[in-house]
């Protein structure tokens, strides 16, 4: 029986880009989400044996739903990770006569992908409602079945092949080093490519009453000369003030120096948990 891959949806989203680029050579079929939660509960409910999130973004930051699902609701390991070029177009209607930019009253698209355009909608659209959906992909759609209204869609340039739009203009982010990072989760190992660059994910939670308690977290890594890319604090939704720690290491996981430093870090009290150790992809576009 075929594996399935379910992404956040509906078809045309860099999600499912993400997905088909980090399965290259799988037989799995690709099954689309309308949310990320649902996408990441599909996996651990067992639907589907794995799933594609987006995770970060260069300009806007983490995508918090990701990262505070895999923290609280579900125990599901990273399996791999992939930073995706991103390039946002302001999409219309296919029309007999094209759609002016000053005409269109109405921009739908997901909230990423609207920051990442704030310039050019604020300079170019600036009376146009702004209307944020749950994917780049469900935008172009409800403008594609809508032809008659003069609204826009900010997303991909797979969404012309899909839906019958037309590019208003292209590349309309404000930052041409845009990348998305997507994590691939799953509870079944993916026979993956061999990568030149490996990392490890870990929450740590911090002792109460320890003043510097991070300090001493970071210091067990400084010493082994372990490099660390991320660290990133959420709320533990326990107290205000009180936080998980992500913390991203720039290497897979060993016999010797993760072990040692995760216990040095447990002996002062500190919990650690592993979200996952993963090869990470870096995709490059010719465009």
């Amino acid at each position: 029986m075929e594996k399935k891959l379910a992404f956040l949806g509906p078809r045309g989203t860099f999600t499912e880009e993400a997905g088909r680029i980090l399965s290259l050579g799988q037989k799995l079929s690709f099954v689309p989400y309308p949310s990320i939660i649902e996408v990441l509960n599909a996996v651990s409910k067992k639907e589907v044996a794995y799933g594609v999130v987006p995770m970060e973004n260069s300009i806007e930051g983490t995508v918090n739903s990701t990262l505070d699902w895999l923290i609280h609701e579900v125990d599901l390991p990273i399996l791999a990770e992939l930073a995706l070029p991103i390039t946002q177009n302001l999409l219309v209607a296919k029309r007999e006569q094209p759609l002016p930019l000053s005409a269109i009253t109405r921009v739908l698209s997901h909230p990423q992908a609207i920051a990442q355009s704030h310039n050019f909608l604020r300079e170019n659209l600036p009376e146009a409602a702004i209307e944020t959906v749950n994917s780049t992909a469900l935008a172009a759609k409800m403008v594609s079945e809508h032809p008659e209204e003069p609204w826009a869609a900010v997303g991909t340039r797979l969404n012309v092949e899909i839906y019958p739009l037309e590019f208003a203009r292209e590349q309309i982010q404000d930052y041409s080093n845009n990348y998305t990072r997507f994590v691939l989760v799953g509870q079944e190992s993916l026979d993956l490519p061999v990568s030149r660059k490996e990392k490890t994910t870990i929450l740590v939670t911090l002792p109460e009453d320890f003043p510097g308690a991070l300090y001493q977290v970071l210091a067990a890594f400084a010493w082994r000369k372990v490099n660390l890319s991320r660290i990133e604090s959420r709320p533990t939704k326990k107290a205000l003030g009180s936080y998980y720690f992500v913390i991203d290491i720039e290497q897979k996981m060993d016999d010797v120096l993760l072990p040692g430093a995760f216990a040095e870090i447990e002996a002062i009290g500190c919990q650690v948990r592993q979200l996952g150790t993963y090869p990470f992809y870096m995709h490059q576009t010719n465009s």
